[in-house]
């Protein structure tokens, strides 16, 4: 499988709290949350959970041992937990927490997970793209967000509401009629959104975080077809190229509302997808 990955931090200035990597048949995309403006009380940040899980996970899927997605995703969670347990308080809803999508081809299948909200987009030959993401922290905060979205970006008044709504998030996250994450809890894992699709067939797979999917749902600068075409012919920098660009036209948000006026932003495309091994083993018998 060949996998071509960008990434860019929100500010040059800031760690990316974004996270992807692969191994021969798997990627992992994970987009970090610490509810900025609050008072955390891990002492590690939210790029050092996202780097710690995105390298457990890895470390799983490497094995190639054909585990379910969500116990591989359960023990990373309980990896990393264990790995500052002693020194962070982790059931504090503003200690760091995740989003995880995985794509891992297995035999046949192309076996997905998503938890929260990056986007995985599957390129069916002939077919429209299949969009994979969990829009159950969207739900929750969309209850929240009006004032926020009313303020302009960079004032006060927006400073204030964004910590008003992540306030009224915390109340939400990992709880049932809620919004799940990786965080402390490995049974998060078993909320996230899985199946399977057959590999042949499947042109290629992007994995995106919300800070590069905001190109289409978002800004609605283009659809899904297109930005699989734009990344198919120029890389997936040149998504993050268009969405730096709209960011920083519209800097206070007021064509496009949003508790950020940058994110960091991640982009991984796959191709090239291994044959199964199933059928090889038929052919060479």
């Amino acid at each position: 499988m060949q996998v071509v990955m960008a990434t860019s931090p929100a500010k040059p200035d800031q760690p990316n709290e974004d996270f992807t990597g692969a191994v021969p048949n798997a990627v992992v995309l994970l987009d970090g949350a610490g509810l900025a403006g609050t008072t955390s009380t891990c002492l590690h940040g939210v790029a050092w959970y996202t780097r710690r899980l995105g390298g457990a996970l890895l470390g799983q899927l490497a094995a190639d041992d054909g585990q379910d997605l969500t116990v591989i995703l359960g023990q990373a969670i309980a990896q990393v937990a264990d790995a500052h347990r002693d020194t962070c308080d982790l059931s504090d809803p503003s200690s760091p927490s995740a989003t995880v999508t995985i794509l891992r081809i297995d035999d046949d299948r192309a076996d997905y997970l998503a938890l929260a909200d990056s986007v995985l987009v599957l390129d069916h030959a002939g077919d429209a793209p299949e969009v994979i993401t969990d829009g159950r922290v969207d739900a929750v905060g969309s209850q929240y967000r009006a004032a926020m979205d009313a303020a302009p970006n960079g004032t006060l008044e927006h400073d204030q509401a964004l910590r008003e709504y992540i306030e009224a998030l915390r109340a939400h996250r990992n709880q049932h009629g809620g919004f799940w994450v990786a965080a402390d809890d490995p049974r998060a894992a078993a909320e996230a959104l899985t199946g399977s699709r057959p590999a042949e067939g499947l042109s290629s797979a992007v994995l995106l975080s919300d800070g590069a999917s905001r190109i289409v749902d978002q800004f609605a600068l283009a659809d899904w077809s297109a930005v699989l075409a734009l990344i198919a012919a120029e890389g997936p920098a040149e998504v993050i190229r268009q969405v730096r660009a709209a960011e920083a036209n519209d800097p206070q948000g007021k064509r496009w509302p949003r508790a950020k006026a940058y994110d960091d932003a991640t982009l991984a495309r796959c191709t090239q997808f291994p044959p199964g091994r199933r059928r090889m083993d038929r052919v060479s018998k």
